[in-house]
């Protein structure tokens, strides 16, 4: 990924607070008090996945728990119950680690499934305006908010979770960490580790909703109605 015009950008704010610019020597601050690591802190796996379960409540998503042999049936009864007759899924690897390919040639004949191709990208999109749902695994996700992150990537693109009226997540168990503190910690080792990080990191917290208007809590208001998590043992 090519960085446009950053020189001239940082240059800039250095000139607005009347010093130099700072390019080398330049440390984290080590701060001596760091409560956002102490939340949850030595929770067990499935500690943290009743937090998440409670948390779904909270934000309006069915939560739903299986292992890879019944993902197959538990997604099944999953689009079946949002009546879903066409749905978009990224291209992931992990539809054939989890036999989820499978189901997708199965049901094929009565609902129309969209794998993402980043070669028809305006097909990618026209599609996901009028699929009634999208499914696409969990990257990282936060038990304390009940939020899935999603790394995009030219296979992935961020219509899929945007646009259907309804959206699935499936979330393997080994990706849940205790909140949005380790998410970040990921992300920073990833870039100090010179590896090659998302062009778009989602972070979603159940179907989209709003409260602007005198706190009153409205959902489905700009992207998904419905939302399913599904953890994967």
């Amino acid at each position: 990924m090519t960085i446009q015009n950053r020189d001239q950008f940082l240059n800039r704010i250095a000139a607005s607070l009347g010093r130099p610019r700072r390019t080398e020597g330049v440390e984290r601050p080590k701060w001596s008090v760091n409560p956002q690591l102490e939340v949850l802190k030595g929770q067990t796996q499935e500690n943290l996945i009743d937090v998440l379960e409670k948390q779904c409540k909270i934000i309006h998503t069915v939560f739903k728990r299986t292992d890879k042999n019944g993902l197959e049936r538990v997604l099944k009864e999953t689009i079946e119950a949002y009546n879903g007759k066409s749905i978009i899924v990224p291209n992931d690897p992990r539809n054939e680690e989890y036999g989820l390919a499978n189901l997708f040639h199965e049901i094929e004949q009565n609902i129309e499934t969209h794998i993402w191709d980043y070669k028809r990208q305006k097909e990618n999109q026209i599609f996901a305006e009028r699929a009634d749902i999208g499914i696409t695994f969990s990257d990282i996700t936060l038990a304390e908010s009940a939020t899935v992150t999603l790394f995009h990537h030219k296979d992935h693109g961020r219509t899929i979770s945007l646009l259907p009226h309804s959206y699935i997540a499936i979330i393997p168990r080994e990706t849940i960490v205790p909140r949005m503190t380790q998410a970040t910690q990921q992300i920073h080792e990833a870039i100090a580790k010179g590896e090659d990080i998302a062009s778009c990191v989602s972070f979603i917290s159940g179907p989209s909703n709003s409260a602007d208007i005198e706190m009153n809590l409205i959902v489905g208001v700009h992207g998904p109605v419905h939302a399913t998590y599904i953890v994967v043992d």
